[in-house]
């Protein structure tokens, strides 16, 4: 399954009250467009969760885990409401309630924190 983009404040609520395990990726645009390859660590670190949501998201397809992500300037209610302070912050979701939070570039947390809420 291919990480899907929320267009909406009811869409989002849906989701998350759909009563499947659902991580979510809040991001801005305004966040990833001036990150250019010659600053090298930031990017591999910043550039380097994108592939790896959508792989932990392909590769799971079949778990029935959905996987999401909110623009936070598109959708600032929804980012609001969940207190989304950094870029980028991770969110699980089970049931309408916030499971688990990754915030910051940590590839290997984001696995983590998949693996541990789906394990629940």
């Amino acid at each position: 399954m291919a990480v899907i983009p929320v267009k909406s404040v009811e869409e989002f609520s849906a989701i998350v009250n759909s009563g499947k395990p659902v991580f979510v990726d809040f991001w801005a645009t305004w966040y990833v467009k001036p990150m250019l390859p010659s600053h090298d660590t930031l990017y591999s670190l910043q550039f380097g969760l994108i592939p790896v949501f959508e792989r932990i998201s392909s590769q799971l397809s079949e778990s029935g885990a959905e996987f999401y992500k909110v623009d936070v300037d598109a959708l600032p209610d929804v980012a609001g409401e969940w207190g989304i302070r950094a870029m980028p912050t991770f969110l699980a979701f089970k049931n309408g309630q916030k499971t688990g939070e990754l915030v910051g570039a940590n590839p290997g947390g984001l696995q983590s924190l998949v693996a541990e809420q789906l394990a629940a």
